[in-house]
C-alpha cells in the first residue's frame, strides 16, 4: 500500500496531474546548457562572450535558472494567498541536473496539507513559463522555520490581519509564553482563544483593547 508521504509515489501523481492539465507547446529554441553543441561534445564550440570569456550557452543556462527561480518564487501560498513562496522562504535553490531544471522547495512543516498544492502550483507555473521538463523536488533539510519568512512577508501578513510570528522560533520551547500584538490596533493586551485558527499553522487570538479576533501565525 502506498501513502501520500511516499516521495516517489507523490512525484508520480504530480507528474500525471500536470500532464493531464497542461499540454505545453514545444519550444524549438535551445533552453539548456546541455543542448549547446559544446555541452554535448560535438559540433562547433559555443561562442565565447565578453562576460569574462564565459560561453554563450553557459550564460543562457544561468539565465534560465534565474528565470525559473523567479517563476517558482512568485507562486502564491494556497492557504495564505497574500504570500508568495519567496515571502515564505521555502524556495531553497534551482539547479541543472541531468539536462533538466530542478527547483528545490521545503515544506513549511511536516504534514502541511498545502505541500502537494504548492508543488503542483510550482510545476504548473514552470510549464507555463516554458520549462516543460522542469522538476520540483522536496527538500527536508535544513527544515523550514517561521524565521525564514521575509520582512516583506511579515508586513503582508499584518496588513492582511494576521499577526506575524515572532523572531527566534528555533530558540523557543513548546510551552513558551508569547506576547502577540494585535495586527489591527497594535495592542499587546491579547489572549489566545484557540490553539488552532483557520489553518493548523495559525492560532486564534483576541485583542482585549479593540475586542477583535485575529489569526496568529505560529512560531514553527
Amino acid at each position: 500500500m502506498r501513502f501520500w508521504h511516499d516521495a516517489e509515489y507523490t512525484t508520480g501523481v504530480m507528474d500525471k496531474m500536470v500532464a493531464a492539465l497542461y499540454t505545453p507547446t514545444p519550444d524549438p529554441s535551445p533552453r539548456r546548457v546541455e543542448d549547446a553543441p559544446s555541452a554535448r561534445g560535438g559540433g562547433e564550440p559555443a561562442r565565447a562572450s565578453m562576460d569574462g570569456g564565459r560561453p554563450d550557452a553557459q550564460r543562457a543556462g544561468d539565465a534560465d535558472l534565474e528565470r525559473a527561480r523567479v517563476v517558482a518564487a512568485a507562486v502564491v501560498d494556497p492557504e495564505i494567498p497574500v504570500l508568495t513562496l519567496e515571502d515564505l522562504g521555502v524556495v531553497r535553490g534551482v539547479e541543472w541536473r541531468e539536462g533538466r531544471i530542478i527547483v528545490k522547495v521545503t515544506p513549511t512543516y511536516t504534514g502541511c496539507p498545502a505541500t502537494l498544492a504548492i508543488q503542483l502550483g510550482v510545476q504548473a507555473a514552470l510549464v507555463e513559463a516554458g520549462f516543460p521538463d522542469a522538476k520540483v523536488e522536496s527538500v527536508l533539510s535544513p527544515p523550514w522555520s517561521s524565521d525564514d519568512i521575509t520582512e516583506e512577508g511579515r508586513r503582508k501578513l499584518k496588513d492582511f490581519g494576521i499577526a506575524p510570528p515572532a523572531r527566534g522560533a528555533r530558540a523557543r520551547t513548546l510551552f513558551a509564553q508569547e506576547t502577540v500584538a494585535c495586527p489591527k490596533c497594535g495592542s499587546t493586551a491579547t489572549s489566545r482563544i484557540s490553539e488552532f485558527g483557520s489553518t493548523a499553522c495559525k492560532a486564534l487570538w483576541r485583542c482585549e483593547a479593540c475586542a477583535e479576533p485575529f489569526d496568529y501565525f505560529k512560531c514553527l
